[in-house]
């Protein structure tokens, strides 16, 4: 197994880019393999680590089909009804609650 050559923060060459930044460009990794890696050094832990792909070997970012696009309005539906009273909350429900804040405190709603 070869091992990827390894660069410090900010100082990676021309043509390599993190996913986001792929991203950014309208590109994906494609299935290619990484490149190289960037190490961005802290002081009480580990190095943060960010793979690094062939700008050159991207491939074009895939289209949203419809069906997509219905499949994600469906989970964004889903993330913002109150398993508990089944209404659309208008938000992303926390998963730290688990259902609305209306669900979770009943006591402050009535005082209000």
């Amino acid at each position: 197994m070869a091992t990827v050559p390894v660069y410090r923060w900010r100082l990676a060459p021309d043509g390599l880019a993190t996913r986001r930044q792929l991203r950014a460009l309208g590109l994906r990794p494609g299935g290619q393999d990484v490149a190289a890696q960037l190490e961005r050094p802290r002081r009480r832990r580990g190095p943060l680590v960010a793979y690094l792909y062939s700008i050159e070997q991207a491939k074009p970012v895939r289209p949203m089909t419809p069906a997509r696009w219905a499949a994600l309005e469906r989970a964004n539906a889903a993330r913002r009804t109150c398993p508990e009273c089944g209404r659309d909350a208008g938000y992303v429900i926390p998963v730290s609650l688990g259902m609305c804040t209306t669900c979770a405190y009943p006591e402050e709603q009535r005082a209000a």
